[in-house]
């Protein structure tokens, strides 16, 4: 279940033009957090019919609905049963891909989940790491 704006949110409660959205989704128990994107669409390029030469482009629903994010030990704990602990909740909805990758990134550094002990991000555009931090 997803929660916008302490709203529970279905299909018809998303907005018409939105592509994706910023999510947070937070462990309850431990209080450790992810942010991250997801698209709510996606497109295929299938090849073309029998006698025709144009590819088609095909747009259906992802799996938004039921997905948890891609760390991996959020789906570690999902897998085992634990998904009634997570709290999945939408922060805003984007309207084109590329404000997508910029809100992912302005939402990380906003909360700035590489020097956060409650993050679970561990770098942010695969750029910047936890790791590299260093202070003087």
């Amino acid at each position: 279940m997803w929660f916008y704006k302490d709203t529970n949110i279905v299909v018809r409660d998303t907005p018409n033009r939105a592509v994706g959205f910023i999510y947070m989704i937070t462990h309850i128990p431990t209080g450790l957090y992810y942010i991250g994107k997801k698209s709510i669409y996606s497109n295929r390029t299938l090849p073309p019919l029998k006698g025709k030469k144009r590819k088609r482009r095909v747009t259906k629903e992802s799996d938004w609905r039921d997905y948890y994010s891609s760390n991996d030990w959020i789906n570690s704990e999902v897998k085992e049963g634990n998904e009634n602990e997570f709290r999945r909740e939408i922060i805003d909805f984007c309207y084109s891909k590329k404000s997508l990758g910029y809100y992912e990134v302005y939402f990380q550094m906003y909360y700035n989940v590489l020097e956060d002990d409650n993050a679970l991000n561990g770098n942010i555009l695969g750029k910047y790491f936890r790791n590299d931090l260093e202070r003087i």
